[in-house]
């Protein structure tokens, strides 16, 4: 089963943000409303002998003996829905997102079919992330598993360190291409494959399966008169594609780019961009948070029932969770890596952030109930989207003022644990880390379940089973 069809990426090299920050987004989209997630951290492990296998697909493999320690994000119900580890750093602050769906053309997968029980998205992220040493190194990690075993689907996988951002896309059973980010280049990707001209004469900037030039030669696959257009040759076009993807990715470029004049239903949108200014955390979470905010097509907006409904928005009720994964320059290694996470609708809640350096999270976002437990962070975040959602003209107002003190407070909070931090090393950096992590839970924790409150005592005053009785009655 391929779990997440719907994903939408943002990616933000060092000299393009605000701060100097590496950035790399995802909305983590499913099928259903509810697929409960959690957040964890996985322990290292040594001289381990194991065997991981899918409960998607049929996919087994051995693992390695040692591994790093990383952050997960994976499924509550492993067994029916598969692990999904999906994002996190490792404890070499090495970033992996995993994964955005891509799909290949009829013409390339004839040649190169998709196998069946090879590593998927469900194991990806186990695969790989616990193994690593940097972005690049991922992409080769990736590469050789990707060799030997088969894709059964299209895969856009992000890497990140403090250097560089990698994006992946496997398309075919067998064949990929990486691209390095620029360092001053955003980027969107929205469930098609983006990448555009690929120079085989650039491995600093490019990265390929083997053979994937002679594939592509032998079989007459390139449609361009000139150049070797990654998108073009392995890609798909369709009217599916202008109304479920490249809009997306029109939404965001206009938003960091109001100044270029584009269409929704582009087949030309860029791959690589330049934004006309600094790009901040607040601005990647607008991105991922949106669904056409201020156009005709926001389905909570005033455009016309036609419109509203036109194309798919990036923020769903069935997001499960989004994350951003920051990699700042401007501090100490041990402390850079943070992890912001939204584990409700990013429409309606907050990112939290936590550090990578640190060995467990919140039991409420660690032990999450498969049904309905409001101490859950899963579940109370939902209720703050579902509260808000169904009274949206009168509570919009009220989740955007809880939104922007979230945000406000947890800088703040950012700022206070960092100066702190920076007197600690070792063992004693990663337990304070580990605490705040927690306390910044428990705030947050305490802000939320208050405006809750707020949201079910005004909602219960706008019933419609009342009456008035007149008093000269």
């Amino acid at each position: 089963m391929k779990w997440d069809k719907a994903c939408t990426t943002v990616l933000v090299g060092k000299k393009a943000s605000i701060d100097g920050s590496v950035m790399v987004a995802r909305n983590d989209d499913t099928f259903l409303p509810i697929a409960p997630q959690r957040v964890i951290m996985r322990p290292a492990v040594t001289g381990r002998h194991e065997e991981l296998a899918s409960t998607q697909n049929g996919f087994k493999a051995p693992l390695p003996e040692n591994g790093y320690r990383y952050q997960a994000t994976p499924n509550v119900d492993v067994a029916g829905e598969g692990i999904y580890d999906e994002s996190g750093f490792n404890e070499k602050n090495v970033a992996m997102s995993a994964t955005e769906s891509v799909y290949a053309n009829e013409k390339v997968l004839a040649y190169d079919p998709l196998i069946p029980d090879g590593m998927a998205e469900d194991t990806m992220q186990t695969m790989v992330l616990p193994f690593i040493d940097s972005a690049k190194d991922g992409v080769h990690y990736l590469g050789d598993l990707v060799a030997k075993y088969g894709s059964p689907e299209g895969n856009g996988v992000i890497f990140a360190d403090q250097d560089d951002i990698w994006y992946m896309e496997i398309v075919t059973g067998h064949h990929w291409v990486a691209s390095r980010i620029p360092d001053d280049a955003y980027v969107v990707a929205a469930n098609q494959v983006g990448q555009e001209q690929i120079d085989f004469d650039d491995p600093d900037n490019f990265m390929w399966s083997d053979g994937i030039r002679e594939f592509v030669s032998e079989h007459h696959l390139n449609p361009d008169k000139t150049g070797w257009n990654f998108r073009h040759i392995f890609g798909t076009d369709t009217e599916k594609d202008r109304h479920y993807n490249t809009p997306r990715v029109w939404f965001a470029q206009r938003y960091l780019n109001p100044e270029i004049k584009q269409e929704p239903e582009s087949s030309d949108l860029p791959f690589i961009c330049h934004a006309n200014r600094l790009i901040s955390l607040e601005d990647v979470e607008y991105i991922e948070s949106s669904h056409y905010n201020e156009t005709l097509f926001d389905p909570l907006g005033h455009g016309s029932d036609e419109d509203k409904t036109r194309y798919r928005a990036i923020s769903l009720n069935r997001t499960q969770q989004s994350h951003i994964l920051q990699i700042r320059t401007n501090v100490p290694a041990a402390i850079s890596a943070v992890m912001w996470i939204s584990i409700g609708i990013p429409a309606y809640t907050p990112y939290l952030p936590f550090y990578a350096n640190a060995t467990d999270t919140d039991p409420s976002f660690a032990n999450t109930s498969m049904t309905y437990n409001v101490k859950d962070a899963y579940w109370m975040y939902r209720t703050v989207s579902m509260l808000t959602e169904s009274h949206y003209s009168h509570f919009i107002q009220a989740d955007t003022d809880y939104l922007k003190e979230c945000r406000e407070e947890l800088r703040r909070l950012i700022e206070t644990i960092d100066q702190q931090a920076q007197t600690l090393s070792g063992e004693a950096l990663t337990a304070y880390l580990t605490e705040q992590n927690h306390e910044v839970v428990n705030q947050m924790r305490d802000k939320t379940m208050t405006f809750i409150g707020q949201l079910v005592t005004d909602g219960l005053g706008m019933s419609k089973l009342t009456f008035n009785m007149d008093v000269n009655l």
